[in-house]
């Protein structure tokens, strides 16, 4: 089936499993739990960096505390600097490692922003020329993006020429 081909549907299993047999996943990799099949690459002051299990692009990376926290807001000074630090070196790593042109960086807060892990962390996506994004595959067109206010001005002036048409031949 051709949807098998464009989704990774394990990650769909995943997400609607929502569980391990160890709870939180993140905290399975902190644990370094044998059933659990971890990515880590890095370890360093109470934040782990591991790479993403269903990634988006090559060099999808997540970097979480390893205190289990479920809210932003809960993260100490010394987490929120340490993620922050953390995101400066691997940035600096993929760009070196990948040759990436442009990165994707961020959380997602809540069962409805897509969250599938209970677990704060941080997702670091890649951005490469010329890839193919979800709505370019389902769509079968390319999206691009345009100033809104060049395109109203550019609209309002032809609506306005189309109506000033109507008056005359009207």
């Amino acid at each position: 089936m051709i949807r098998d081909h464009l989704f990774n549907t394990e990650k769909i299993k995943y997400v609607k499993s929502r569980k391990t047999g160890s709870g939180c996943i993140l905290c399975a990799i902190r644990d370094r739990d044998p059933d659990v099949k971890s990515l880590e690459v890095f370890r360093s002051g109470g934040l782990i960096v591991t790479l993403n299990l269903y990634p988006f692009n090559p060099g999808h990376l997540m970097i979480f505390p390893a205190r289990h926290i479920d809210d932003i807001s809960l993260l100490d000074k010394g987490e929120a600097a340490g993620l922050h630090e953390l995101l400066v070196k691997a940035l600096k790593i993929l760009k070196e490692e990948f040759d990436a042109s442009g990165f994707n960086v961020g959380y997602n807060l809540g069962e409805n922003s897509g969250a599938s892990i209970a677990h704060i962390h941080m997702q670091i996506v890649p951005r490469y020329p010329n890839e193919l994004g979800f709505i370019d595959i389902i769509s079968g067109s390319r999206v691009y993006v345009n100033d809104p206010a060049a395109v109203m001005d550019r609209l309002k002036k032809r609506f306005e020429e189309a109506e000033a048409e109507d008056v005359t031949t009207g």
